[in-house]
């Protein structure tokens, strides 16, 4: 059997965040068995092969933050998807950075329980 490299890792997880959730890039890092590879895992998603496919939309920065770089139409595109699927935002706490706009996803509310 052939072993599954990084990126087809990150996809199978990123795979089962379900509708209306959302995971970070450590999260995803940590469920691929590589804790350490939360930037890595922005580096894969930027090249997804399957973007209606394999949501990327629903992976997230550890304060809630879109990344500003979302490859599939900016972060403003990303926050639209998240929205229809349910996703609340709420304004940073003032010891988070934020995204672009001042607000970031609800992650108590919103944070995929894998």
């Amino acid at each position: 059997m052939t072993e599954l490299s990084f990126s087809q890792q990150v996809y199978q997880v990123v795979r089962r965040i379900p509708r209306g959730k959302v995971a970070t890039y450590g999260q995803v890092a940590s469920l691929t068995g590589h804790p350490r590879n939360a930037r890595f895992v922005g580096y894969a998603l930027h090249d997804n092969p399957e973007p209606g496919v394999i949501p990327c939309h629903r992976v997230v920065f550890r304060d809630g933050s879109l990344a500003p770089g979302f490859a599939f139409g900016g972060p403003e595109r990303q926050r639209q998807l998240l929205e229809d699927e349910g996703v609340h935002f709420v304004p940073p706490r003032s010891d988070e950075s934020a995204g672009a706009d001042g607000w970031v996803v609800d992650l108590d509310r919103c944070r995929w329980k894998a």
